[in-house]
């Protein structure tokens, strides 16, 4: 049984599995050298970092830069580590990079300016999930029904999940204000 990795383009929905937050741990220590040099922090993000999500098992890791040119500055050492730049692929103000093959896409990796709007929103969605077992639920029939319509559409998988990310990110915004982060995080 194949624990990570995910064709080119396909969709396929793997239960939560606890060996993902091991796999990210060991890609966090190859890729620590690097951010410390460019970056201000680095985060598991995404479905395979919540507990009890249903997910594409890939692991997906965010790197928060000073300034979003230092992305520029890591594409050589980052495909030494077997990772492959997409540029912003469809997502302004960021860098996007793979690893893997077309056959075994094992991680995604973003990198944007730490505490900008695509930073906050990317951890304050996975804390959020991380404290409301209901919303992990629901994400996770949204998800199954998606996967089943675009098994062979990642794009439209992926844009059909917007609606929802964006109504929890404003539930979360709204419930806790200002102090998100320290209450999301301690489970406040």
């Amino acid at each position: 049984m194949k624990i990570i990795g995910l064709r080119n383009k396909k969709v396929k929905l793997s239960a939560y599995n606890p060996i993902w937050e091991k796999l990210y741990k060991r890609e966090e220590k190859l890729l620590n050298p690097l951010v410390k040099k460019y970056g201000i922090d680095i985060e598991h993000i995404g479905s395979t970092a919540i507990t009890g999500s249903n997910a594409k098992p890939m692991i997906d890791i965010a790197i928060g830069v000073k300034n979003l040119k230092d992305g520029e500055k890591l594409i050589k050492p980052l495909k030494r580590l077997g990772y492959e730049c997409r540029h912003d692929a469809g997502v302004v103000k960021r860098y996007f990079f793979t690893k893997g093959n077309k056959t075994n896409i094992t991680h995604h990796l973003h990198i944007v300016k730490f505490n900008s709007g695509l930073w906050k929103n990317q951890i304050i969605f996975r804390d959020y999930l991380r404290n409301n077992r209901g919303v992990i639920k629901e994400y996770n029939e949204l998800k199954k029904e998606l996967a089943e319509k675009y098994k062979d559409d990642r794009k439209k998988y992926v844009s059909g999940k917007d609606k929802f990310i964006k109504s929890v990110i404003k539930e979360a915004k709204q419930k806790y204000g200002k102090n998100i982060f320290g209450k999301i995080e301690s489970g406040g």
